[in-house]
């Protein structure tokens, strides 16, 4: 059972200002959560019900460091920031801050990202197409909130991210900047580019004027249909598929 300490650290977690200041993050789930105990990840605390401990034990063993708290059903849905709890919540340390390398490869350059659900999406689809480089600027929606890690099903593992401004980061990368707008040329029109900088804008405003001023290609998905726009996360994932090398 978890004591009243515990409890308030882990739901406090739930807000980007406890986990700043502890520099740590949750993530949920059996799934989420065997890929981070696998990976050798830093794991703080692990709070699971007694089932699932006895089903990982192997997992458990290589984190030796880690706390280990045995809750039932009603403690963890109490704890959870997930409509379904699903058995096992992981506290887990941040990793430390890496410099942007410049190299000939695809990067995501997310404008203000917004939406959790959107930002793990994007985060994943990079993930799935191998980008290794998702560099977000500081008024993007932070990558460790819970839906963000949840929605991005374990891509934190496999793609790099980064916060920082983008203008000096566009600035100083010599390679293609590619920008996601309405009224850019057709993507259809464009050749598969072996590196690039593609450039996502907010769900709302799109890629600022002082970013996009800086961009070498505007580009767009034609629209058969009526719908009014497609959000950033699908937006990111067909371009992807269009722009990046098969």
């Amino acid at each position: 059972m978890l004591s009243k300490a515990q409890n308030k650290y882990i739901r406090s977690l739930t807000q980007q200002k406890f986990r700043n200041e502890n520099k740590v993050f949750i993530a949920e789930g059996v799934k989420i959560s065997s890929e981070w105990l696998s990976a050798g990840a830093q794991i703080q605390m692990i709070i699971a019900t007694k089932e699932w401990i006895e089903q990982h034990r192997t997992l458990i063993l290589k984190h030796k460091d880690a706390q280990l708290c045995v809750v039932n059903d009603s403690e963890l849905s109490a704890l959870s920031a997930m409509q379904t709890p699903n058995q096992v919540i992981l506290v887990i340390t941040m990793p430390e801050k890496k410099e942007i390398p410049f190299l000939n490869e695809w990067y995501l350059a997310l404008d203000d990202i917004q939406d959790p659900g959107n930002m793990g999406t994007i985060i994943r689809i990079a993930d799935w197409f191998g980008i290794n480089h998702v560099i977000c600027s500081p008024g993007c929606v932070d990558i460790y909130n819970p839906k963000v890690v949840q929605s991005a099903m374990g891509g934190h593992l496999r793609v790099n991210l980064y916060d920082t401004e983008l203008e000096p980061f566009l600035l100083a990368i010599s390679l293609p900047k590619i920008a996601a707008t309405l009224d850019g040329d057709s993507v259809y029109d464009m050749k598969r580019q072996d590196a690039g900088v593609l450039i996502i804008g907010n769900e709302s405003k799109g890629v600022s004027e002082r970013v996009l001023a800086m961009a070498t290609k505007k580009i767009m998905i034609p629209r058969r249909g009526g719908a009014e726009s497609l959000n950033a996360g699908v937006s990111a994932g067909i371009l992807s598929a269009l722009l990046l090398p098969c």
